[in-house]
């Protein structure tokens, strides 16, 4: 059983590296990237197994993608989808005792909100140019300093709210787990149950949110 919190920290370099945190990072890309092997391998017209799962996947993203960002949204839909797909994953690896989601260290969400922040200035700047940077100073100039403001909570708040969600399920499903006597599991079984549907959706709203400001800046002003 991990301890909730503590990391193997290895200093490479001058530079500290959370051992536990890039291991379980490169399990859940593995485990992402094993779905997408025996889901594409033998593909049939009706999906079953691994298929039908991922189908059911892209296919709802695709049509918030489309929904929300237009036709440009295929360019970040790829994206989007393996964002998913690992945030979920990663979120879901927190509910085996012995391991620790990389979503609950504040480090991956982090870097993960502010690679989606980095995403929607440089979109917004290659496709609307001037009239992107010109949008901080509406409605009146002052403005800007609100908007500025608000764009320094989004990575912020984007991180937190993934962060501290997971955490929080793994430290309960810590707590219940020393609590609890191994011949009541009713309590135990009950709490993974919702802490999965948590993970996803936590997921799902990281996803929307990243979709919603990829949104304003790729979306064409007539859509």
């Amino acid at each position: 059983m991990h301890e909730i919190g503590v990391r193997h920290v290895a200093q490479i370099a001058g530079f500290s590296f959370n051992m536990d945190t890039l291991y379980m990072t490169w399990l859940a890309m593995a485990i992402v990237i094993l779905i997408a092997i025996l889901a594409t391998r033998s593909l049939h017209v009706i999906p079953k197994g691994w298929q039908n799962v991922l189908e059911i996947i892209i296919t709802g993203l695709q049509s918030q993608i489309n929904a929300t960002m237009g036709e440009r949204g295929k360019l970040v839909a790829p994206l989007l989808i393996s964002l998913f797909m690992f945030i979920l994953t990663s979120n879901w690896l927190g509910m085996i005792p012995t391991l620790s989601s990389p979503t609950s260290d504040l480090n991956t969400t982090l870097g993960l909100a502010l690679m989606i922040v980095c995403m929607v200035h440089v979109l917004g700047l290659y496709f609307k140019g001037f009239s992107y940077i010109k949008h901080f100073f509406q409605p009146f100039a002052p403005f800007v300093i609100i908007n500025l403001i608000e764009e320094l909570a989004k990575p912020i708040t984007l991180a937190f709210r993934l962060f501290g969600n997971i955490l929080a399920g793994e430290i309960l499903i810590i707590i219940l787990l020393m609590l609890v006597p191994i011949w009541m599991p009713i309590p135990s079984v009950v709490w993974l149950a919702f802490s999965l549907f948590v993970g996803g959706v936590q997921a799902f709203i990281f996803t929307m949110l990243s979709m919603a400001y990829l949104a304003s800046a790729v979306k064409q002003d007539n859509h």
